[in-house]
């Protein structure tokens, strides 16, 4: 079984004007800085478009259809809240400076589960920027002072982004999406963010948004490593490997030939999130449905293979 979403999609202060187009979305909004894909979040709960199942919520449906579904570990797992939200990410100004706490530290904060992530750089602008973890050590005393003299900045790793470009994001990294990155994110089911910095801006209503000072010191992981961003090495139509964690493993296939993805002792939905070209996807019944830039697909554990044709770029995750 393949589905796809309605997507929801978010207002920020910071977000651009990249997504409704990229998606080919007819929606009169602005300022979009999210679009969430597939997402099991309560009160942000996406819902199925088409076929039997339409109307219904995500976690309506891992309910419904459970290891069917989301594979039978995954099922005893998470139960029925589906354990991956995927979004998009446009930024026209700089994010916050942000830390997500880990499963540790979340569930000592009162917490259900922390909130590790990953991102894939799709289209940035010329000069964007992101911080990705410490370039330096730093103890918690000197955190607290730098936030508050807002020099917190001088001690975070700083990259250029680049089209392709993949950064890890276990919980307790601090980080922040700079102006002019356009992203897919995909990450645990969890909303927790600590804001630690938020350059002294104001919301529409004239108000500094709240920081997380003291939250974000108890989450964050002062290691220094020397890079933060994750290297492979680029290939035409093969899957290649990414990130594997207890959370999600993700791959990258970049393909202008057809694919027959063999999931056939895989125990876990898999989810194709395409990020350029387009293409067709067909399941193992022959259902066919369109994956192109913008879209994204959710296939259920009784998938054993996927048949993909066309001119395509996509990620694929699973748990």
């Amino acid at each position: 079984m393949l589905f796809k979403f309605k997507p929801i999609l978010k207002q920020t202060l910071w977000g651009g004007d990249k997504i409704i187009p990229f998606k080919r979305l007819s929606a009169d909004v602005s300022n979009v800085g999210e679009s969430w894909e597939i997402s099991g979040v309560p009160g942000n709960e996406t819902v199925v478009t088409g076929g039997e199942y339409a109307g219904m919520t995500l976690n309506r449906l891992t309910a419904e259809l459970g290891a069917k579904l989301v594979g039978a570990d995954n099922y005893r797992r998470f139960g029925s809240e589906f354990p991956l939200l995927v979004k998009f990410i446009d930024a026209r100004q700089d994010l916050s400076i942000q830390v997500h706490p880990s499963d540790f530290t979340a569930k000592r904060q009162g917490y259900e589960r922390g909130k590790t992530e990953m991102w894939y750089l799709m289209n940035p602008e010329p000069g964007a920027k992101l911080f990705c973890g410490l370039k330096k050590e730093i103890t918690p005393e000197d955190y607290a002072d730098m936030v508050d003299k807002g020099t917190i900045c001088e001690a975070l790793a700083q990259y250029e982004a680049k089209a392709g470009d993949v950064f890890f994001l276990p919980g307790g990294r601090i980080h922040s999406v700079g102006a002019g990155c356009f992203l897919a994110e995909i990450q645990q089911t969890s909303d927790i963010t600590w804001r630690i910095y938020d350059y002294r801006r104001r919301d529409k209503d004239g108000n500094y948004r709240e920081l997380h000072t003291r939250q974000a010191a108890e989450a964050i992981n002062f290691k220094v490593e020397s890079d933060y961003r994750t290297v492979y090495r680029r290939k035409k139509n093969e899957g290649v490997s990414l990130i594997a964690c207890p959370y999600f493993t993700t791959a990258v296939y970049d393909l202008n030939e057809p694919m027959t993805l063999d999931y056939s002792e895989l125990d876990s939905f898999v989810i194709l999130i395409a990020v350029a070209g387009e293409g067709t996807l067909a399941d193992t019944a022959g259902n066919v449905t369109s994956l192109r830039a913008g879209e994204t697909v959710l296939a259920s554990a009784t998938e054993e293979t996927l048949r993909v044709e066309g001119t395509v770029k996509f990620l694929e995750t699973f748990v």
